[in-house]
């Protein structure tokens, strides 16, 4: 019985990746000057033309993803190269140590720069990822300096931009959960395609995890804190410092399952177990479905106006996180988990008329009006990216049976 439900699985999962992929071919390509635009209406109307460079790794990483685990498709390797070349003519800010802007206009004009790495990370994927598909060796360069770059700007490097801190480094500073678990991501990439630097990116994924639960995994808490002091202090006296993301510990729940099978390490496989328990547990809504998107760690009201909307982000990474603790544990709570997701977002997210899933819900589910399906921080990336995986652990779930 289980067996016949996984592949009635697969075989949605499928045509929902060709919608999406379909989608983003048919209305975000840019054939004029390259790379995507991402801030399209429900019907694939584009509504912005600025460009989201997070978007444009994003978008050449996927691409090349798919080639490589589908086998290559000329429209697949032109649109990654697309977004690559995009990003090499007008992204980086070669006048401030080659960072990279947050935003360009259609054109590449930059519109504006950040302090976070967000935009170096998903370059070094990007070109990672192609390189692994095409052997062109400059990709790889690429992706060697972004990624080192990235560690360096977290590491004691001046910011070459003269950006700031967040804060006023005299009266707050700390650590972001974001920066070692994204890195984590972008080191398993490398890792894949890079073996001459094997060492390397194994001694930089440790120092990952070891940060990650040195400093933001709060047992006494039951929660994973987005923001913390210098030394992982909690700080429970402002609303910034008890943020919880239940989604993204989620994501970070199958980023350390990867790194657990990479290393064979059963306790590294535990203590994701761990996490998403807290994180399911505390943000699952209870009345209406679906994952709510923030959640403050003592239960007081959550700053941010959207923190009970529901994102169409973590969910897939529920979708991803619940089948590889399923596949990792085979308990069957995990396999319950991921099939009440896919129920939520097939009934609220899925849009089988026009393709893609709907980014933005209310709490009650019902999308936001004008219905959105792509913006500056959502475009080909997370959706496709569970599709894939799913589709991949499913074909080895049915190969144990």
């Amino acid at each position: 019985m289980e067996q016949i439900r996984l592949r009635q699985t697969q075989a949605w999962i499928r045509e929902e990746l060709d919608r999406c992929v379909n989608f983003w071919l048919k209305n975000g390509m840019d054939s004029v000057h390259g790379g995507v635009y991402t801030c399209l209406d429900r019907t694939g109307k584009i509504f912005s033309t600025d460009k989201s460079v997070w978007m444009q790794g994003r978008c050449g990483w996927i691409f090349a993803f798919l080639c490589s685990r589908y086998g290559v498709k000329p429209e697949w390797l032109a649109a990654s190269k697309s977004c690559l070349d995009f990003m090499e003519k007008y992204c980086i800010n070669r006048g401030a140590g080659d960072r990279m802007y947050f935003t360009v206009t259609e054109d590449g004009q930059p519109l504006r720069q950040r302090r976070y790495c967000f935009s170096e990370a998903f370059y070094a994927m990007a070109n990672a990822e192609y390189y692994g598909v095409t052997g062109e060796k400059e990709c790889l360069d690429r992706a060697r300096r972004a990624y080192d770059l990235y560690w360096e700007l977290n590491h004691g490097m001046a910011d070459p931009t003269g950006l700031g801190p967040k804060t006023i480094p005299e009266t707050r500073t700390g650590r972001s959960f974001g920066i070692p678990m994204i890195y984590l991501n972008v080191t398993s990439v490398l890792m894949r395609v890079d073996p001459e630097h094997r060492k390397l990116y194994e001694e930089r994924a440790k120092s990952c995890v070891d940060d990650i639960f040195a400093y933001h995994v709060h047992p006494e808490l039951k929660c994973v804190l987005e923001n913390v002091g210098p030394n992982g202090e909690a700080r429970l006296n402002y609303t910034e410092g008890r943020i919880v993301n239940p989604g993204h510990d989620i994501e970070g729940v199958w980023f350390l399952l990867e790194q657990a099978a990479r290393t064979n390490d059963p306790s590294l496989v535990e203590k994701a177990e761990t996490i998403f328990n807290w994180a399911i547990t505390a943000g699952w809504d209870k009345e209406y479905g679906g994952l709510l998107y923030f959640v403050d760690c003592l239960g007081n009201p959550p700053e941010a106006y959207e923190h009970d909307m529901k994102l169409w982000w973590p969910h897939d990474e529920i979708l991803i996180a619940s089948l590889m603790l399923y596949r990792d544990t085979g308990k069957q709570e995990y396999l319950d988990w991921f099939y009440k997701t896919l129920d939520y977002s097939k009934a609220h997210f899925s849009d089988p008329e026009y393709g893609e899933w709907y980014g933005y819900l209310r709490r009650d589910g019902k999308p936001t009006e004008p219905a959105c399906k792509g913006s500056t921080f959502k475009g080909p990336f997370h959706l496709p990216r569970m599709l894939i995986l799913v589709d991949g652990m499913i074909t080895g779930l049915l190969s144990r049976e």
